[in-house]
């Protein structure tokens, strides 16, 4: 029997905020309630007050497995986002080879079978040519399909207007956009080249990928999701002309009626386009990150509910990638491990609330996705659960990272929200004051879904 008492938290859950304990017992959460009698059998850990709040899950990441081992792993990455308070994740599939097919989809559960420490899901690939594959997937065969609709790391753009009308028509589940439109970003990298050569300056990535490149298809995704009702969630919008797209979802309540959603991403949320100055191509990512203009729009459209999704986009390269000339250097950058201090820190800065950024990242990723008795702290559900020194400021160090790639863009930067003192999945603590601990992988998420 595996049973934990988590005694004296501050938990924020569901928009409240309240002193309580919690119960693990045989991986779910047993019982919240006020004051909690321990017993001999129970591992106890008195909180003192610190917050407790279900752990993120991350509907977007990028772990390069199968094929990029130097970029990252399943074991490699997963240990990050524990460490960082992600207890689950959705992964993409521009990997080597491409995840296009249910094999490829079956040989990635496999993998993180063995290794994951976090619990996974992940995507089906469209492509051209494969509508077969996806008009046969079973509503709990992935969490989604992905769809690149701008061409980014791996080559698989969807381009032809039949195929994608067809994709929207029929995907079994939820389709996840890449929205960028590649021939108008093509024609500015060449002027762009015409003007500096390959020594585009960093800063100049959020003109080349610039608001009409991002605009012109975000809203061919919307209005082809409208024409043929499909459920439909847009990744990573950067700008705020995008907004306008989307309709307001103030309660969960109201998102649980939403056919479209839309996302924004931790890096869009951190950092705005003069960060390039200081940190160059290691936060060159596709879609760009924009001018402080549109970073305060996306802020205004979490507290709005226009956003309705905080996630990170995890993207790792090696540090020897990151350092060419603008035409080689890789788009993506590594974030698991920090997303949650980052947000933290926003919070303190006044963006958000400590309760609508647990709703971001927990409780609306399992409402759009219906996942499966995650993404809340109640009786009977997983017991996923971080535990956060809201007091504590933290600062980063390369030396203390788990990713594979070895760097982040936060070095020794210093986050005021506070630091993530032990993650549980499934009832077993992972990961505790800075160490990844023995415990059994992940699990596979499951998804309360009609065939």
């Amino acid at each position: 029997m595996n049973v934990t008492l988590i005694k004296n938290a501050t938990i924020i859950n569901e928009g409240i905020r309240r002193e309580a304990d919690l119960l693990i017992k045989n991986g779910r959460i047993e019982k919240i309630a006020r004051d909690i009698k321990a017993a001999p059998q129970m591992a106890i850990v008195n909180a003192d007050g610190k917050w407790l709040i279900p752990g993120m899950i991350d509907d977007q990441v990028h772990f390069r497995e199968p094929g990029m081992p130097t970029k990252g792993t399943i074991a490699s990455e997963s240990r990050a986002a524990v460490a960082g308070g992600i207890t689950s994740y959705m992964e993409m599939p521009n990997v080597v080879p491409q995840t296009t097919d249910r094999l490829a989809l079956q040989d990635k559960f496999a993998r993180a079978a063995q290794v994951s420490l976090a619990n996974h899901s992940f995507y089906l690939g469209a492509t051209n040519n494969n509508l077969d594959e996806i008009r046969q997937l079973k509503p709990d065969e992935a969490c989604g399909v992905k769809i690149f609709m701008g061409a980014s790391t791996g080559n698989m753009l969807v381009d032809k207007e039949d195929t994608l009308a067809k994709i929207f028509a029929d995907s079994p589940v939820l389709i996840a956009t890449h929205c960028e439109d590649s021939p108008f970003i093509k024609e500015r990298e060449k002027a762009y080249r015409l003007k500096y050569g390959n020594e585009v300056p960093a800063y100049e990535h959020a003109e080349i990928r610039n608001v009409e490149a991002c605009y012109r298809s975000s809203s061919l995704a919307v209005s082809l999701a409208k024409k043929y009702g499909s459920r439909l969630h847009v990744l990573h919008i950067t700008t705020a002309e995008e907004l306008a797209l989307f309709e307001a979802a103030p309660t969960l309540e109201h998102l649980k009626k939403k056919q479209i959603t839309a996302e924004a991403c931790v890096h869009h949320l951190f950092f705005n386009q003069l960060d390039h100055h200081r940190l160059g191509h290691l936060i060159k990512c596709n879609p760009s990150i924009k001018a402080q203009s549109h970073q305060v729009a996306l802020w205004q459209a979490l507290n709005d509910g226009v956003i309705d999704i905080i996630a990170t986009d995890h993207a790792p390269h090696t540090w020897e990638e990151k350092k060419g000339h603008y035409f080689n250097v890789p788009s993506g950058l590594p974030l698991v491990q920090h997303a949650l201090p980052a947000l933290l820190d926003l919070c303190v800065r006044g963006v958000m609330t400590p309760e609508l950024m647990v709703q971001k990242i927990s409780h609306a990723v399992t409402e759009r996705y219906q996942i499966k008795d995650r993404g809340y702290l109640r009786e009977g559900y997983w017991a996923d659960v971080v535990l956060i020194d809201p007091t504590e400021r933290y600062n980063v160090r390369n030396n203390e990272l788990f990713y594979q790639c070895g760097w982040t863009p936060f070095n020794d930067y210093v986050f005021n929200g506070g630091s993530i003192k032990q993650t549980w999945i499934n009832g077993h603590c992972v990961y505790h004051n800075g160490a990844i601990l023995p415990a059994p992988t992940g699990q596979r998420l499951t998804f309360n879904r009609q065939a």
